[in-house]
């Protein structure tokens, strides 16, 4: 009697050409296959290979990005998300790289109903760290296993983290990805998330300085 085969924990799906405002990638959906859920990669060569400058040189850039139906899809400027994930595809475009758009993550983690009654609380005058606690859940119930397992299957087992949260690059770290760098994936802040901004650099150790302007690209 032949012994079963694990199946790996993400199988990739195709591989697709994903033309977009940023800059053309190639896309590939993977399913983990403990949980269902579905993720997706978007990876690009880079056009701007030939440039001397941080942002070109040295291990490929990733973004490990959240799904944030509320931030991604609809602009909310209660969180810096959208705006994140609208950088990462174009630095990525220039220079080269993989986002991982990690599903099943929203409200970091909670599911989208409970962020929505998180803030709820926040316009209380909890804050976000606050709010979750309040009602019961996690500040941060995320896992990165998935992420990493997606890294290993592209070869990607050395890198440049585009994230301003410590935490990321703790748990690639965990799972055997070797983080050489932590790029900052920082967008200025505006009045609507300035607090949310606050408490994630004062509570949550991310390191953010709270751009008041665009940061110039280094090239």
């Amino acid at each position: 009697m032949s012994e079963a085969v694990a199946s790996p924990p993400v199988l990739p799906g195709p591989q697709v050409h994903l033309p977009t405002a940023f800059g053309d990638f190639t896309a590939t959906a993977w399913t983990d296959t403990r949980t269902g859920v579905e993720h997706m990669t978007l990876s690009a060569p880079g056009t701007e290979t030939e440039l001397a400058g941080t942002l070109a040189e040295g291990a490929p850039l990733v973004r490990l990005h959240s799904e944030c139906l509320t931030g991604d899809v609809f602009g909310s400027y209660r969180c810096d998300c959208g705006e994140q994930l609208e950088q990462a595809m174009e630095l990525i475009a220039l220079y080269g790289g993989t986002i991982v758009y990690l599903r099943g993550q929203e409200g970091r983690g909670i599911g989208l109903a409970n962020k929505l009654r998180a803030y709820a609380l926040q316009e209380a005058g909890a804050d976000t760290v606050e709010a979750n606690e309040q009602l019961g859940l996690p500040v941060d119930a995320r896992d990165y296993q998935a992420a990493a397992d997606i890294l290993h299957q592209l070869g990607l087992h050395r890198i440049r983290l585009l994230t301003n949260n410590p935490a990321k690059q703790d748990w690639m770290r965990r799972f055997d990805i070797e983080v050489e760098a932590m790029v900052p994936s920082e967008v200025p802040i505006r009045a609507e998330n300035e607090r949310y901004l606050q408490t994630k650099r004062d509570r949550m150790d991310h390191h953010l300085t709270l751009l008041r302007t665009k940061p110039v690209q280094q090239s």
